[in-house]
């Protein structure tokens, strides 16, 4: 396991190597870290749900609007409310097209959870990386996230590839809701 501070030139160029392999991602978000893999590799989509014990609906990271709504199954003149909530801290749930992710982490009706994190390694990655990248966090199901790289290291010793090291981050989880044709729906 690689552990790189994401302020390093050459950060960005190994998670790309890493999530392109079909490897697992630990990085840091505007909230806590997250667990990063090629949102279309039904492998590494599987690596992941075992370390997490669980399987379901796993979130997605986007570089910015104009790319969700490229993403989104909306008629095209409610795109641009439908993602005009999509803040940092906040993951919205949407109806999406076929083939934007593999079907595994897909939730009900065709939805998928979608993210835009207010942190400068994200958005690097996200702009480098030419297909969605998983963001859920680094624990196991039931156990509180890990904040730190030493917490990270002590309970996922040799599962992950790479960790992309920001210090310790406490912040909370984001807030999700899901987007009807009413508006957003809060469900954590």
């Amino acid at each position: 396991m690689k552990i790189i501070n994401w302020k390093n030139k050459e950060a960005v160029k190994v998670a790309v190597k890493v999530i392109n392999s079909g490897g697992i991602l630990v990085y840091p978000t505007d909230t806590i870290y997250g667990f990063g893999v090629n949102a279309k590799d039904p492998i590494a989509i599987d690596k992941l749900n075992v370390l997490k014990n669980r399987t379901g609906p796993i979130s997605v990271i986007a570089p910015d609007r104009g790319t969700v709504s490229t993403w989104l199954n909306v008629k095209e003149e409610k795109k641009l409310q439908a993602v005009n909530h999509l803040d940092a801290q906040n993951t919205i749930i949407y109806p999406v097209k076929k083939n934007i992710v593999h079907k595994k982490i897909m939730g009900p009706n065709h939805t998928l959870g979608i993210r835009i994190p207010d942190h400068p390694f994200c958005k690097l990655i996200a702009n480098s990386c030419t297909l969605p990248i998983t963001t859920t966090s680094v624990n196991r199901t039931g156990e509180p996230p890990r904040n730190n790289v030493d917490e990270i290291l002590n309970s996922f010793p040799t599962e992950v590839d790479l960790i992309i090291e920001d210090g310790d981050l406490v912040n909370s989880a984001s807030k999700i809701y899901i987007y009807t044709m009413n508006g957003l729906k809060n469900i954590r």
